[in-house]
């Protein structure tokens, strides 16, 4: 990283650079995380890149923006995906290496990539099996897994524990049985 900004500040002339002034828009195209082995990726971001880079392909039109500043689709992508893998606190997940941006970027990415994936792919991808066809490639499906579910099983349920920021109202309310405050989250997977 600090070839590049050698190279930046080179690049720049004569001119004058404060420390403490960074152009991000710069920071965010000098590491790539796509460059990473899979497995590495994999264990960054949850997802393959393959099926990472078909998110980002399908979430394009809901969260490119117009002006020449804007964030790529890509980094919102990556910013939320690393989020929902670590539950880590926005700040540190921006300046995770290959993402560069601002606390204020990453809620913002988050937010907005959550709201396209609600409103594009989660109707379409996420459903309970509801013909009898469905519910039997379900039992199979959980059947044949490594460590099978007995039964007739066409469903699992898990929950977590999802770190926030004590909030201003009914704050005792989101204190979890670890002594943090937490969103308890549910997931259903068929």
């Amino acid at each position: 990283m600090a070839f590049e900004y050698l190279a930046y500040d080179l690049s720049r002339g004569e001119e004058e650079v404060s420390p403490q002034i960074v152009d991000r828009s710069l920071l965010r195209h000098v590491d790539n995380p796509f460059d990473l082995d899979a497995g590495e990726f994999q264990k960054l971001f949850r997802l393959t890149p393959d099926l990472t880079e078909d998110v980002v392909s399908q979430l394009d039109s809901h969260l490119r923006g117009s002006r020449v500043t804007a964030i790529s689709t890509e980094k919102q992508v990556l910013a939320a995906l690393r989020f929902f893998a670590t539950g880590c606190y926005q700040r540190p997940v921006g300046e995770q290496w290959g993402i560069s941006m601002s606390q204020s970027s990453v809620s913002s990415s988050i937010h907005r990539v959550t709201a396209a994936i609600n409103s594009s792919m989660f109707c379409a991808k996420v459903r309970f099996p509801m013909t009898q066809v469905e519910r039997q490639a379900a039992k199979e499906i959980f059947a044949s897994a490594t460590s099978p579910f007995v039964g007739g099983t066409i469903g699992a349920i898990d929950c977590t524990h999802v770190s926030i920021l004590a909030p201003k109202r009914h704050e005792e309310a989101y204190v979890n049985h670890h002594g943090y405050h937490s969103l308890n989250v549910q997931m259903v997977t068929t």
